[in-house]
């Protein structure tokens, strides 16, 4: 456990600020990176009861991904990317400066030229009375919500809920804004024997249930071998729509599909909807089921409550549709399953935000959103596993990990006392520019090596059809 003490300072409720679109500075990793990412490709191969060729080539190149952290952030990025090239069929190893932009794709984002503002004015730390607190507000309910629970008024700035804070103590204050169904966390020092235990388990958990053999099978393709194969996307925010465009770059049919009554922002969905087609359909529909029916992969990224009361667990969705391969992602895990999160608060409360402290006294960030990027090539690795497998095994299948899961591996692997010294990067090679209905969308480019994109789509747009 980091003995760095977490003491008052100023509060900043920026993370990860975006920067010039042409250029950034990123630091290099230097904690024993063969190593690292030996193990955890090992600990994934495990996990999945498959092996690949080429798995212990090119592994020294991990640690040159220029992501600056005390933690193994480099190595955890290039190992979840690795993971899911190889098991696509990619034997080049990935390029670390690609690796990079792609994890902080938004701070290369940019609509009709100008970049998009990707933090809320109430996403942030807040010193408290007693210590400090996390809050995600980027979607309208849940800002809505942590106004409605400080009582303070629509518009209300950073500075109003920097006073408010201050007052109260944070259990006070997370009760309050969790009450009103907000997004808050405390930061946490690290809990060595909690992520030890959390560690003893499955970092991808895949299971087979018995069932008939698939109606869809890999046609085995060198440049894309998931072409054949249809995806319903049940995701937002990072994790699980990386999972899903990493499927579409290797050939999958992916269609995504949000509720009438929760939009996406546009940035967000142009950021991570290449290669798939999206529409807005209620999952407790005929249609819906229609569409399940035919699919192969059904990816689950809402909180596993949610699910449940929609009647599309993993569990029902494979006693309808036995042939199915079902990959369920959360914030938590599935044993919380009440539980809403986002990267940014599974860093404060794992004990991330004080271990990558800056210096000694505020809660510091990892260089990207790592635990959401990393959950989503795993996943997409999980789910190219699964088909192979039940290409020759029959059944169902289900996978499952949590950003959680991720950050407890990530607090297990090596670390360093301090970061390197910050080195500029030029992203001009790392990125892309696509025409979307009119607009100027230029996004990063695929983090794989030998592929490109296809453009995004408008959000919600297409019809609810294979």
């Amino acid at each position: 456990m980091s003995k760095r003490a977490l003491a008052p300072f100023a509060q900043s409720s920026a993370e990860n600020s975006p920067s010039s679109p042409e250029a950034y500075d990123l630091g290099v990793e230097s904690v024993s990176s063969t190593a690292a990412a030996s193990a955890l490709l090992d600990r994934v191969w495990e996990d999945l009861d498959i092996r690949p060729a080429g798995a212990a080539d090119h592994l020294a190149t991990a640690g040159a991904v220029p992501l600056p952290s005390r933690l193994a952030t480099s190595e955890l990025a290039w190992s979840s990317v690795r993971a899911a090239g190889l098991l696509g069929g990619i034997p080049a190893p990935p390029d670390p400066g690609r690796v990079a932009v792609a994890y902080r794709s938004e701070r290369v984002l940019t609509i009709d030229r100008i970049a998009p503002s990707v933090w809320a004015p109430l996403s942030g730390f807040w010193r408290t009375r007693d210590g400090w607190v996390r809050t995600h507000a980027n979607y309208p309910h849940h800002e809505a919500a942590l106004l409605h629970a400080l009582d303070l008024s629509a518009g209300a700035t950073a500075s109003t809920l920097e006073a408010v804070a201050g007052e109260r103590s944070s259990d006070d204050l997370i009760t309050a804004i969790v009450g009103a169904g907000g997004l808050a966390v405390t930061v946490s020092p690290e809990r060595p024997d909690h992520d030890r235990v959390l560690r003893d388990t499955p970092l991808l958990e895949l299971h087979r249930i018995p069932g008939p053999p698939a109606h869809g099978r890999l046609d085995g393709s060198d440049a894309q071998p998931l072409r054949g194969i249809r995806v319903l996307d049940l995701t937002r925010v990072i994790a699980g729509p990386v999972c899903t465009r990493t499927l579409a770059l290797l050939g999958a049919d992916v269609l995504r599909v949000d509720p009438p009554e929760l939009s996406e922002p546009e940035w967000l969905h142009l950021d991570t909807g290449h290669g798939k087609r999206s529409v807005v359909l209620d999952a407790r529909t005929e249609r819906f089921h229609d569409l399940a029916a035919r699919a192969d992969v059904v990816v689950l990224g809402y909180r596993p409550s949610s699910l449940a009361r929609l009647g599309i667990t993993p569990e029902a969705l494979l006693s309808q549709h036995p042939s199915l391969v079902v990959a369920a992602l959360s914030a938590w895990g599935h044993d919380r399953p009440e539980r809403a999160g986002f990267d940014s608060l599974v860093q404060a409360e794992s004990g991330i935000a004080i271990v990558e402290s800056a210096d000694g006294l505020r809660p510091g960030v990892l260089p990207a959103q790592a635990l959401d990027h990393s959950a989503g090539y795993l996943l997409a690795a999980a789910v190219v596993a699964a088909l192979r497998r039940r290409d020759g095994e029959g059944g169902g299948w289900t996978v499952r990990t949590s950003l959680r899961r991720i950050a407890a591996e990530l607090l297990g692997m090596p670390r360093g006392d301090e970061p390197q010294a910050p080195r500029e990067i030029d992203t001009a090679a790392h990125v892309s520019t696509f025409d979307v209905d009119g607009r100027r969308v230029t996004t990063a480019r695929p983090a794989l090596p030998g592929l490109e994109f296809t453009p995004p789509r408008r959000w919600g747009r297409d019809q609810p059809r294979w």
